[in-house]
């Protein structure tokens, strides 16, 4: 019986229950799709039971490794519950984090706080995942990730699930990117008023700044025309420089603007918001607190710097 609950091969069923896919639980865990695999397949071996089964381009938990995974993520939350109380009582940060950032946060806040981390506290292993801001909201309830660093817009709020706590971390402007030879490229500021009838270069469907420009425009009472939809802000600026439109873009990560590239400020100013979210079982890990302190301190710093 203690085979067939060996923790990281538990672990490793959760995951992949989770994402849906070895190779995305792999990403999760810091492992190698292959000991992924290898984990499953001796659980499988220890139970004597099938417990993935492939469905399209991923796989599926079977009925007993449903039952197998939850039972894991209460053996998972118990552990969580035994070393944040040891780390508690040593009083720093120690062992592993895993932080889960949307790609913006993961390139513009992200390695100055982990830098910072490692220099601090050597004890601490903090490791980075970069994912959906609603997917790392689900992971962190779900004990697959420990912190998530997640965002919303103010007329779109990010719903938080039962169990998790949430720190504000700061706000993030945004502008519309506009190419240089653009009619509204030379204003000094921009309202809602003068974006009907653009060509939009955004993100695609069921992302938080696809939904804001629909729901604003719309608002507004106007149907946007979404020409171009690119994930990757570098794609959508490269768009923008070429003449093929404009778009909306937060600051941070954006980086430098090519010279065909302007950033016009939209009055009321677009604002999305930045939080941390973590499990209330890991509330006390001083891991937690003091990573949502560095969180806090760098934008801050990050934002009198700009």
């Amino acid at each position: 019986m203690g085979a067939m609950l060996d923790l990281s091969r538990l672990r490793a069923l959760h995951a992949v229950g989770v994402h849906g896919s070895v190779s995305a639980a792999a990403i999760a865990l810091g492992y190698t799709p292959s000991a992924v695999s290898q984990q499953i397949a001796k659980l499988e071996r220890e139970t004597r039971t099938t417990l993935l089964e492939r469905q399209g381009r991923g796989v599926v938990l079977t009925d007993a490794a449903q039952h197998l995974a939850a039972t894991a993520q209460q053996l998972l939350a118990i552990v969580e519950r035994a070393e944040t109380s040891l780390e508690e009582r040593r009083g720093r940060p120690t062992g592993r984090l895993v932080i889960g950032a949307f790609p913006t946060a993961a390139r513009g806040l992200m390695p100055a706080v982990l830098a910072r981390l490692a220099a601090e506290h050597p004890a601490l292993d903090a490791r980075l995942v970069e994912v959906d801001p609603h997917l790392s909201v689900d992971l962190a309830a779900q004990g697959v990730i420990d912190l998530a660093v997640a965002h919303d817009w103010d007329i779109a709020p990010l719903p938080a699930p039962d169990g998790l706590r949430r720190a504000a971390i700061g706000d993030d402007l945004c502008d519309v990117l506009v190419p240089v030879g653009h009619p509204l490229a030379g204003r000094g500021t921009l309202r809602r008023d003068d974006l009907p009838g653009q060509r939009w270069i955004c993100q695609p469907p069921g992302t938080v700044c696809h939904d804001w420009l629909v729901r604003t425009l719309r608002a507004s009472g106007h149907e946007p025309d979404l020409a171009y939809q690119a994930a990757e802000n570098h794609t959508q600026i490269a768009l923008v420089a070429a003449g093929l439109g404009i778009a909306l873009m937060p600051r941070m990560g954006r980086g430098p603007l090519p010279e065909e590239v302007r950033a016009v400020p939209l009055e009321p100013v677009p604002v999305r918001r930045l939080y941390a979210l973590w499990r209330e079982g890991a509330a006390r890990r001083p891991a937690i607190t003091e990573t949502v302190a560095v969180l806090g301190e760098e934008w801050t710093r990050r934002a009198a710097a700009a």
